[in-house]
């Protein structure tokens, strides 16, 4: 059953039980609603899974993927035995910060998406950060 973003704010402000997932596309929806890429600073979206985490920086005003980023790449795997610790996020958040600076990118947009600012995604941020890129 599909509501629209109209109908989900209105079921939550009179405190409805709202499904996982459809809280969980609400609170990604609004937070889209305020985060845009740009030529001069795109975005960095970030996926969580329980096994690995994904992230890429991405140039909304032209619908493009500038570079793409996981825990299953060769490199972080054979650094980390598994993608699901913060460490494995903080190293490819300094994989994913060398990768745009060779591409000339060096401010960005962060985007959590529905996730906690917490965890492996700030491990990711922090990684980024030491990596050189300015949020």
């Amino acid at each position: 059953m599909k509501f629209s973003q109209k109908t989900l704010l209105k079921l939550k402000k009179k405190n409805k039980k709202l499904k996982p997932d459809q809280y969980k596309k609400l609170k990604r929806d609004t937070l889209r609603g305020r985060i845009k890429g740009t030529d001069e600073r795109p975005r960095l979206s970030v996926f969580r899974s329980n096994e690995n985490i994904y992230a890429q920086i991405i140039d909304d005003t032209n619908a493009k993927t500038l570079i793409s980023c996981s825990t299953l790449d060769r490199s972080i795997q054979l650094a980390m035995a598994n993608g699901r610790t913060c460490e494995a996020a903080k190293l490819m958040g300094e994989k994913l910060a060398e990768l745009s600076l060779k591409k000339n990118i060096t401010k960005i947009v962060f985007d959590r998406g529905p996730y906690l600012y917490h965890g492996r995604i700030k491990a990711l941020a922090d990684g980024a950060r030491a990596g050189g890129l300015q949020f």
